[in-house]
């Protein structure tokens, strides 16, 4: 008769077959470690434990765990217990084969996007996690609320309004798994709408315009000069996504003048304004430029995230919508089970409340900021023909190349051992803006040590 127990937190279910139970036993956790259902270094009942649980005698247990660790099988030390023994398989090595440079593993990052990770506050994040867990009440265990947790959700709402000059109400905040999960969402609750397009800019990601795609959304790209994306005619658009604050990846912020204009349209029409505000909290050279939001609530969607500020892996973000959008939003996030997890959302909300979060971000801004200035200062000395721009904020930014020059250079840079982005990869497919060469380098996802060699690494590479 099989038999299933749980001692010292592992579950083990085990049949014994044959005349004898101790062969009956033998055999059966014989091919539970062959099988690899007990993995190496397991640690199995006590013989006692197991004996009571299957209703045998003890020395049947320990007669048939003495067997397989004469076997091998098994292995038992003294104040270690009885674990199931290490095993190694070698297998052939694979053939080297020689690969070209853009196929060899990047000794430096300077992908666009990403934090740098080694400055994660893991010390800080786990007082957070022990506090918020502490004081967790049982239901926020549970299912809970498709908008998250009310805690997340209040500090937020306090948070954003102070730092970014977002208008917000918890009730009015939903919590989801990132930018491109709220993306993702926005995109079905407009289609359900009726919308067949949305307005883009002319660079972005490409991978958000993909999620609209999938949303069965068209992106049309609005025109782009110095001030920023042109929002000066938007005949026929319901809906446009931005970054007003620190466009994306070509770095000024959207004009004074067009941010009025964006606002107007929306308010004109009953349009909808999602504004990505991605690295808002990261500027150098000039004074914070404030959410969109803040101008018209009714009109225009926040959405913000931790993947910048704190580390991508958390799966943090969030929308602040507006009324008319709010219960659509909530009620196809509730139907489609769309959660994000619990503690982690209780651990931020602990962490912005207790002042962590603004400590982080301060000594983050610091920080970038002085790659920021040593990056500038390596060009001036070592590629005095290559201009940076976009500097004034975020944690990238745009090196501008001699025209014709940006293919040559991505891939001088490849031999130099550097991953990197050229500008061409972030412009839409139909974008009427005229190309340009330029490099987008991403200054933050190095750790501190590494950041001068990717430097060097970088001025090799230039013209």
């Amino acid at each position: 008769m099989a038999r299933t127990w749980a001692t010292l937190g592992v579950d083990l279910h085990v049949e014994p077959t044959g005349s004898g139970v101790r062969k009956g036993l033998t055999d059966a956790l014989r091919e539970a470690v062959r099988s690899g259902r007990l993995a190496p270094g397991t640690r199995l009942p006590s013989s006692r434990s197991l004996a009571t649980d299957l209703g045998v005698a003890r020395n049947t247990v320990a007669d048939a765990y003495g067997d397989l660790v004469a076997e091998g099988w098994l292995t038992a030390r003294q104040g270690s217990g009885t674990r199931v023994a290490g095993r190694s398989v070698v297998r052939p090595a694979p053939r080297a084969a020689p690969c070209p440079p853009e196929q060899r593993r990047p000794a430096y990052d300077l992908v666009p996007g990403t934090p740098d990770l080694a400055s994660f506050p893991r010390t800080a994040w786990l007082k957070a996690a022990r506090r918020a867990l502490s004081v967790a009440p049982h239901d926020a265990l549970g299912y809970g609320d498709p908008r998250g947790r009310p805690e997340l959700r209040t500090a937020l709402a306090g948070y954003l309004s102070r730092a970014r000059g977002v208008r917000a109400d918890p009730e009015r905040i939903v919590i989801c798994s990132g930018f491109s999960d709220g993306l993702t969402l926005l995109g079905a609750v407009l289609r359900r709408r009726g919308l067949r397009s949305l307005a883009v800019e002319s660079y972005g990601l490409d991978v958000h315009w993909n999620l609209l795609h999938r949303s069965g959304l068209r992106t049309t790209p609005l025109p782009f000069d110095e001030l920023g994306t042109d929002t000066g005619d938007m005949t026929g658009v319901r809906a446009v996504l931005l970054t007003p604050a620190h466009q994306f990846p070509m770095g000024v912020p959207l004009h004074p003048d067009r941010r009025a204009a964006v606002v107007g349209w929306a308010r004109g029409t009953g349009g909808l304004v999602l504004e990505d505000d991605y690295d808002g909290e990261f500027r150098y050279d000039r004074q914070p430029v404030g959410a969109l939001q803040g101008l018209d609530p009714d009109h225009v969607i926040h959405l913000g995230t931790a993947s910048k500020s704190l580390a991508p892996a958390l799966r943090l973000g969030w929308l602040v919508l507006p009324p008319s959008l709010a219960d659509e939003v909530i009620s196809l996030k509730g139907e489609g089970g769309w959660s994000t997890g619990a503690l982690d959302q209780l651990t931020l909300a602990e962490f912005i409340t207790s002042g962590a979060y603004d400590r982080h971000v301060r000594a983050a801004r610091l920080r970038y900021r002085r790659r920021r200035d040593a990056l500038v200062a390596a060009l001036a000395t070592r590629a005095p023909a290559v201009h940076a721009t976009g500097i004034a904020a975020g944690l990238h930014a745009v090196l501008q190349l001699p025209p014709g020059t940006e293919r040559s250079v991505v891939q001088a840079a490849a031999w130099q051992g550097l991953a990197v982005h050229g500008l061409s990869r972030h412009r839409h497919p139909a974008a009427v803006t005229p190309p340009q060469d330029a490099l987008v380098v991403g200054y933050g996802t190095p750790p501190d040590h590494a950041w001068s060699g990717a430097l060097d690494a970088l001025c090799r590479a230039l013209p």
